[in-house]
């Protein structure tokens, strides 16, 4: 059963509720701004994400309050003084974070309300979080404001002039993201923690192509034990196995004790090799796991 929401029926933040619980996890621009008198802003935004590489731009949005319709500080500043710092947010300092996200008066510094380190940045004038793993100086080249409306965003680009790296969270040079421990906004009171077992990695189907979920066999496709993700693995590979590779699957010890125990009954046989190909799957043994998926067939 679906519910279908027609937007304009329903109040702001009614829509504003699902919108933000529905699409996330979210990034977090942990923001530092300054205004025309020198006063420093530090809040987080969680309308925010990395849009280009080429020139290097980031894109969050300050949006109007939803109860009063008045504009974050952060909005205000970057319209007086067009420079920010954005910096990452990771679990060691996010309840730091959220303390910063107070609607404080204008003119209250956040980084001394939460605790943190104010950096002096190098090329624009707002500071940067000393705590941050990465923070990211950038100039100010747009802001695009949607609507005057309560909830409506603003959508500020931010081209990155300089990068700030704690060598803490390097491996062999380069950012790990297991060390980063980065954190997401979901919906309401809740964030999501980028570590442990919910880090998982696929294979990107970039250089080569895939044969597709549609050239597996039926009886794979159909499959009451692969789940749509072990179809989507299987569907990466980049050929089919051949004869050779199914004949020699079948003299594996584990499969030839399927085949015999289950010589009799073709539709246990198939369950037991399915179920068995799974196992391989989420195991990383993709190659086998097909082919031995391809003997039963």
């Amino acid at each position: 059963m679906i519910t279908t929401i027609d937007p304009t029926q329903i109040p702001q933040p009614e829509l504003h509720n699902y919108l933000l619980t529905a699409v996330a996890p979210r990034p977090i621009c942990f923001a530092s701004t300054i205004d025309k008198d020198g006063n420093v802003n530090l809040s987080p935004f969680s309308f925010f994400n990395v849009f280009s590489s080429n020139p290097p731009i980031m894109i969050f949005s300050p949006a109007r309050s939803g109860r009063d319709n008045s504009l974050k500080h952060s909005h205000q500043n970057v319209k007086e003084v067009p420079e920010v710092v954005i910096n990452i947010v990771n679990y060691p300092m996010v309840e730091q974070m959220s303390l910063a996200s107070t609607a404080y008066d204008k003119g209250v510094n956040e980084f001394v309300k939460a605790g943190f380190k104010q950096v002096e940045s190098e090329k624009v004038k707002p500071p940067r979080v000393g705590e941050a793993p990465v923070a990211f100086e950038c100039s100010v080249t747009e802001v695009i404001e949607l609507a005057e409306t309560p909830g409506a965003g603003n959508l500020v680009f931010a081209k990155v002039e300089l990068i700030h790296i704690n060598e803490s969270y390097l491996t062999e040079g380069k950012l790990d993201t297991k060390k980063l421990d980065l954190v997401g906004r979901m919906g309401g009171s809740w964030y999501t923690r980028s570590s442990g077992d919910s880090l998982f990695e696929i294979p990107k189907p970039i250089r080569n192509k895939g044969v597709g979920v549609d050239a597996l066999p039926e009886a794979v496709r159909n499959s009451e034990v692969l789940s749509g993700n072990n179809l989507g693995r299987l569907g990466n590979v980049e050929e089919l196995p051949d004869t050779k590779e199914i004949l020699r699957i079948k003299e594996v010890t584990e499969v030839k004790t399927l085949f015999k125990n289950f010589s009799g009954n073709k539709t246990d046989l198939r369950l037991k090799v399915h179920e068995l190909a799974k196992h391989w799957l989420e195991n990383g043994n993709v190659s086998d796991s097909l082919a031995l998926l391809m003997t039963v067939n």
